[in-house]
């Protein structure tokens, strides 16, 4: 599909969590980040890194050299958790003392 609107000039770039399909598959443009599977944008509450996420794809948009590229994002899922909870923490109004599910 990717390939089908880019021949119509709309560039197009993928948000991909399995390195191997995507270098076998070769879309145009990637993201590569290093989630499981379904979590393309990390875990709830992480705008900042769900932003990042997107400003990294839209600017692959304008600054890939050839067609293919594949950019990884220097970020883990654990880094990632572990942000995403603090954060839902703080939006519930909790300090991070209080101990859950106790």
């Amino acid at each position: 599909m990717q390939r089908a609107v880019e021949q119509r000039g709309i560039p197009t770039v993928s948000i991909s969590v399995a390195l191997d399909v995507t270098r076998h598959v070769k879309p145009p443009r990637a993201v590569f980040v290093p989630f499981m599977m379904g979590h393309h944008f990390g875990v709830p509450f992480h705008t900042e890194l769900q932003r990042h996420i997107i400003r990294e794809a839209l600017n692959l948009v304008v600054e890939a050299r050839e067609s293919g590229e594949v950019r990884s994002l220097a970020v883990t899922w654990a880094q990632a958790r572990r942000q995403g909870a603090a954060n839902e923490r703080a939006a519930r109004g909790e300090t991070g003392a209080e101990i859950t599910g106790a």
